[in-house]
């Protein structure tokens, strides 16, 4: 089917673009009250992750309500650890929580390489979402990456630290490798099933990269996405790294198209570092509590920063959850109204 609005594919791929385009990291999600309705009117979030209808739905909600320029589909990162095998709980105002966790390569043993078929809801939730878009927008698919799939199937839980799973690295580097090579082949399965059901684009979310010292970033983390980049050829691919500033060089010849900044990232730095890159990033989510004036003057001030640059106009992390929709939406204007065209 002929996407209508491909502005996002155009510019991943480093082609011509009439404008910048925009989509939001959590734009599906509770700053909506449409959201908020479907949400509140099941038992938890899990059940709205794995129902497609209701998946669909919130994936569709900020396509027509915000009117950015991409859907990403509605689901969650863990999604991966449970499908090979090690259960978790989603925990209101908590967040996740594992009642097991891996600690030895006995517990790696009693792991599954997770198929495809393993997460058929997800999969029917793109194919439901891409029949009633349309043709509008893409639809972009994600996974974690499997450093932080590690992080969380080890520690059990988020952290401020995550002491436990960078202990292991230190500790036991071969448990550590055979963990992070079954998330990695399983999350290649995952993401291969979501192209075949239609995801026109592929994010992989390392949100806990800044965790790691460089030279392990490398080796637990950097080496595993290269599997998954050179596995997923059909589609652009985007590799998001929160806080790893520091291995922006390490990352240059990553086979994906863009690379996602966080927004203490150096946008002349990442312009100088991936010539032959599409950058995706990265405004203050902050700055969308801030005044119209405010939001438009540090919106274009970020448009003539990437200026010359193949771009994606986004946040440099998720936008946060009491953030007002009418400042999102604004955000959003202002990059369509913009003629800065980076590209």
């Amino acid at each position: 089917m002929q996407i209508k609005n491909d502005l996002v594919l155009r510019a991943a791929r480093g082609e011509k673009v009439e404008r910048t385009p925009v989509w939001l990291m959590r734009q599906a999600g509770r700053i909506l009250k449409e959201y908020r309705e479907v949400r509140n009117s099941l038992s938890g979030f899990k059940e709205l992750v794995e129902t497609p209808e209701l998946a669909a739905e919130v994936t569709i909600q900020p396509v027509d309500i915000l009117g950015v320029d991409a859907a990403i589909i509605f689901s969650d990162i863990l999604v991966i650890p449970e499908a090979m095998g090690l259960q978790y709980e989603m925990i209101e105002k908590k967040g996740p929580i594992f009642p097991e966790t891996v600690q030895s390569t006995a517990d790696i043993n009693r792991l599954n390489v997770a198929e495809a078929n393993d997460l058929r809801y997800t999969l029917d939730a793109i194919e439901l979402t891409k029949k009633q878009l349309n043709g509008a927008v893409p639809l972009i698919g994600f996974a974690g990456a499997p450093w932080t799939i590690f992080s969380y199937m080890v520690e059990g839980h988020g952290s401020k630290t995550f002491s436990k799973s960078r202990r292991m690295l230190y500790t036991d580097p071969v448990v550590s490798h055979q963990l992070l090579q079954k998330i990695t082949d399983s999350t290649i399965n995952y993401l291969k099933g979501q192209v075949a059901a239609g995801a026109d684009m592929i994010q992989i979310f390392d949100s806990w990269a800044g965790m790691l010292p460089r030279e392990h970033y490398q080796e637990f983390s950097l080496r595993y996405i290269r599997q998954i980049c050179e596995a997923i050829d059909e589609v652009p691919i985007t590799v998001f790294a929160k806080g790893a500033f520091f291995a922006l060089e390490d990352m240059v010849d990553l086979p994906c198209n863009t690379i996602g900044l966080d927004w203490n990232m150096s946008i002349e730095e990442a312009k100088r570092i991936f010539p032959n890159k599409t950058l995706q990033g990265n405004l203050d989510p902050c700055v969308l509590y801030a005044t119209p004036e405010k939001i438009e003057e540090e919106t274009l001030n970020m448009l003539s920063r990437f200026n010359g640059h193949p771009h994606i106009a986004n946040l440099g992390h998720g936008v946060y959850p009491d953030t007002p929709p009418e400042n999102v939406k604004y955000f959003i204007d202002t990059i369509k109204k913009s003629q800065l065209i980076t590209s």
